[in-house]
């Protein structure tokens, strides 16, 4: 397997060499030294286009966010977004699967939460409102929609949304998470404005943080409504895995709690 830098054309072109088509997952939730929004999101998709077309590529996927839009003030909604417009105007057959919460093995959602819930005695969640809902899709769903794009005539430029069966309430989702660990969490409601604040602080000392900044804009929005998705699945396509007890044990992490090995500056010294 041919490795190569998300922006690096022409490795990108060695490496489709002999394909027909790629399929676009990479993506960040969190800036950090090179590893920007504008180099990931917007560079590297361009490169991606480019070397795609060198390569003789008839098609490409890509995953997007559900949310992604232009103009909302999020650098990482609007980089999806531009993403998004590259391509939609690659002149390559195209899909873009704009996903909300994805879940699996080796995933964030899964392996924080559980971290958390073994870790901490309480839950904060975003803001007060109990509207704050989300449908989490279970990676093997997206997967199979994805391998479909490759190949199915009805996935030819489209942007659709891609959400799990089940629309819950976050604390709903923390529950069942819960439940899967053994834990109970107890809940406190905390301000968007103290999550900002801790996201800023997380995003500095810990290796991988607890919650992102771009994280925190996600769960205050909402994760069931597509924003600029004009196209719809076909039905036999659509997620069906409900975010169940059996689900979310096979997408957890070994049981861990947060420790000093999470913060930075315990790895630099290290």
């Amino acid at each position: 397997m041919d490795l190569a830098d998300i922006d690096d054309e022409a490795a990108l072109t060695r490496a489709f060499a002999g394909c027909e088509a790629v399929v676009h997952c990479a993506g960040i939730n969190l800036e950090r030294g090179p590893q920007t929004y504008a180099r990931v999101h917007v560079r590297g998709t361009q490169a991606v286009v480019r070397a795609a077309r060198a390569a003789g590529m008839q098609r490409i996927a890509l995953v997007s966010f559900l949310r992604a839009r232009p103009a909302c003030g999020s650098a990482y909604h609007e980089s999806k977004w531009v993403a998004e417009e590259t391509v939609r105007g690659s002149g390559l057959s195209y899909t873009v699967l704009k996903a909300g919460v994805i879940y699996g093995r080796g995933d964030h959602m899964l392996n924080h939460l559980s971290r958390a819930l073994r870790t901490f005695p309480v839950f904060l969640l975003v803001g007060f409102g109990s509207w704050r809902r989300l449908r989490p899709v279970a990676v093997a769903d997206v997967a199979r929609i994805l391998v479909a794009s490759v190949h199915d005539v009805r996935l030819n430029d489209v942007t659709v949304p891609v959400l799990g069966p089940e629309e819950l309430t976050l604390a709903s989702a923390v529950q069942r998470v819960g439940t899967a660990v053994g834990r109970t969490p107890r809940y406190i409601p905390a301000p968007i404005a103290l999550h900002r604040i801790l996201a800023s602080v997380l995003e500095r000392v810990m290796t991988i943080p607890l919650i992102s900044a771009a994280q925190v804009r996600i769960l205050a929005e909402g994760i069931v409504e597509p924003a600029l998705a004009p196209d719809r699945l076909p039905e036999d396509l659509e997620p069906i895995t409900i975010f169940s007890d059996e689900s979310i044990r096979d997408g957890l992490p070994r049981a861990q709690r947060f420790s000093c090995a999470d913060l930075r500056a315990f790895r630099a010294a290290a």
